[in-house]
């Protein structure tokens, strides 16, 4: 068989949604775009992401249609058991502590969230910064008016605190969409309204209110409104606020356990009672957001679902605040494998209790590494469908029972959500090495989940060439994947290695002699000392750019095993304090923390792979800094946009890239 897909999954996932075995997603960077090539855009219709199911004969795959989702109307489900999932990967999900994200990596996920059919996108908390701005914006203006041929496009929701100011650039962020959403909340527990809001219950109550009428005043027929730590609110004071809200015109009603505080099923009962004693509770959509602190996450949604919360809010690995959010892949994979079965005859249940998601998991794989790869934050490897060991079996007698029939350990096949094992070296003994060719590495990445435009192919294979002509015995498709992240193509290259060379050891000083080819299309050079290759290498690297930045955070890790196994480096990198590209200056980029309220300094990553660790360490450093680079090239032209000299007219934007170099964007 050429493309062997488990039987089992499909059996298993065929009583659910049915199982989604989509092609490939082909992720697009962030451009300019003219007004023309955006109404071109918006007027473009995609069809639906593909699903492969097997033929009768069972040989080879043959395309079916996803299953249908009821129209989207807010405040309204047509269909009692339809679950809509809301996805806060680039909001709640980048306030993890290091998850920084460029405006272009948001895009490019947002595109994957929608391939993998979630039905509202929350896009960003557009007033924490020009850049965030811009980012929502930009996903609200290009992803949020692509159309599928079912008319699924997502919703593009935008986050605000309860105050005008927010609630407007909220607005003009995502008023392109084509179904925008203003998200706005407000505390609500009696230890957040005594301390931090400094605020009585009635005048939560009013500013709530005001919140959603002003939202709605805007022309924004779509508001959710959420209590802020819900799950330790007083249940009876909820009653009044949600009540107050539904006549304001709130049209969903999201319930956070903010702090991960409730048990499954405390939060459920909550769920139940404030449906049955929040009048108009009828007229609204119930929606969960639940934190991990006690790790019940995910169990806690599942139980707002089982008692008729019918939006789930959740994030891609679960990543999020503290101990992150409800992960996506679990909660559309229970409901794809136990909702059918496991949801109904229950008190509080709402419809059949045969609950279903519009989901493609065929995209969880490719999704999560992309936001894997983008934040720099590692799933563990025993995390629940997506880890590296979630599809591994290492004990003798889970193998044997493997060998025989892999329904004995594996409740779902990796292929199912997108994680390619079948036959080995693409199912006709193709090995990859020195020797292939484009059309090989490309149909081997399609089968992985990739379908690269020609520009991010060409910039791949030559990774890809680089590499394997460093290896012996041909490439695996760890050490493919890695090299896609490594050449992904969606940064700005500013700064390129174009050579170097090592020498250390114990009798002498580390050193490191650097060549770099810089904007200006001159290449410099520098030799540096250090107390170790890569602590010289990173001195030289800084002292050609003229970049002040501290190195936050840096690992290494071996793709796969054995003595020339490719090594896989991630750096994280801040601009130092008082440097030339310090973001706590006037050139200061910081991004505020609607959790804390507080503000932190700005973070970029890098990732690369290479036989080389020093090769690696190299280029991941570079990638990192040419994301700061273009960050604050991009800010500099917003700025210079938004504050035009008397004598201004439009024309390129020039900002300094260190001391040697510069760069120049026409707009």
């Amino acid at each position: 068989m050429k493309l062997s897909f488990a039987a089992g999954a499909l059996a298993l996932l065929a009583a659910a949604p049915s199982a989604q075995y989509a092609t490939a997603f082909s992720p697009a960077s962030l451009s300019a775009r003219s007004p023309s090539a955006v109404q071109r855009r918006n007027a473009a219709v995609r069809r639906p992401p593909p699903a492969l199911r097997m033929s009768d004969d069972g040989a080879s795959p043959a395309v079916a249609p996803r299953r249908p989702r009821p129209a989207y109307i807010p405040g309204r489900i047509d269909d009692p058991d339809y679950v809509r999932i809301f996805d806060t990967t680039l909001r709640d999900g980048e306030q993890s502590p290091g998850a920084t994200l460029t405006s272009s990596e948001k895009l490019e996920i947002a595109r994957n969230l929608a391939r993998l059919g979630v039905d509202i996108i929350e896009a960003g908390f557009p007033i924490a910064s020009p850049d965030d701005f811009e980012g929502v914006k930009g996903i609200a203006d290009v992803v949020g008016n692509e159309p599928f041929e079912d008319g699924y496009v997502p919703v593009i929701c935008g986050l605000s605190r309860a105050n005008e100011k927010d609630i407007l650039r909220a607005w003009d962020a995502i008023k392109g969409a084509m179904r925008p959403r203003i998200h706005t909340f407000i505390a609500t527990s009696e230890i957040h309204m005594t301390s931090k809001l400094k605020k009585t219950p009635d005048e939560v109550v009013e500013i709530a209110v005001r919140a959603v009428e002003y939202a709605r005043s805007l022309g924004c027929d779509d508001v959710e409104f959420s209590p802020e730590d819900a799950g330790r609110s007083d249940p009876v004071f909820l009653c009044r606020v949600l009540e107050a809200t539904i006549l304001a015109g709130a049209t969903t009603l999201n319930i956070p356990d903010t702090t991960g505080w409730n048990m499954p099923w405390e939060f459920g009962e909550l769920i139940r009672y404030l449906r049955e004693n929040v009048p108009g509770a009828e007229d609204v959509v119930f929606s969960t957001h639940c934190q991990n602190d006690l790790g019940l996450s995910t169990a806690n949604s599942l139980s707002g679902a089982r008692n008729g919360a019918r939006q789930l809010e959740c994030t891609i690995n679960g990543i999020g605040e503290r101990a992150g959010n409800a992960s996506l892949e679990e909660i559309v994979m229970s409901l794809a494998l136990k909702g059918g079965t496991d949801f109904g005859d229950w008190h509080g249940s709402v419809g059949s209790g045969k609950l279903y998601t519009a989901i493609n998991p065929v995209y969880i794989t490719p999704t999560s590494r992309m936001v894997s790869d983008y934040t720099g934050m590692m799933c563990q490897p025993h995390k629940a469908i997506v880890g590296a060991n979630a599809f591994m079996h290492e004990s003798g007698i889970h193998q044997d029972g493997m060998i025989k029939n892999k329904g004995t350990y594996e409740i779902m096949s990796p292929e199912s959500i997108g994680l390619m094992r079948g036959d080995s070296n693409s199912g006709a003994g193709i090995v990859l090495g020195k020797h292939s060719g484009r059309n090989a590495v490309y149909t081997r990445l399609r089968e992985l989940g990739y379908d690269l435009d020609p520009d991010r192919l060409a910039l791949v294979f030559s990774r890809f060439k680089e590499v394997a002509e460093k290896k012996k015995g041909g490439m695996d498709d760890e050490e493919l994947e890695a090299v896609v992240s490594d050449g992904d193509g969606t940064n700005l290259a500013l700064w390129g290695l174009s050579g170097m060379q090592v020498t250390t050891g114990l009798s002498g000083i580390p050193t490191a002699t650097v060549k770099l080819l810089g904007p200006d299309g001159v290449e410099r050079f520098v030799a540096a000392t250090g107390t170790g290759p890569v602590d010289a290498t990173y001195k030289a690297i800084d002292h050609i750019v003229g970049a002040q930045v501290v190195l936050e955070d840096y690992s290494m890790a071996a793709v796969n095993e054995g003595i020339d196994a490719l090594a896989k480096t991630r750096v994280t990198i801040c601009p130092k304090v008082g440097g030339t590209n310090c973001v706590l200056t006037d050139n200061c980029e910081v991004e505020y923390n609607p959790g804390s309220g507080g503000v932190k300094a700005r973070k970029f990553s890098g990732v690369a792979a290479d036989v080389d660790i020093c090769v690696a360490s190299a280029r991941a450093y570079i990638t990192a800094l040419n994301k700061l680079l273009a960050f604050n090239l991009r800010r500099s032209q917003l700025e210079s946009e938004a504050n035009p000299p008397p004598s201004w007219q439009p024309g390129p934007a020039t900002i300094d890239m260190g001391r040697t170099g510069s760069a120049t964007v026409e707009k």
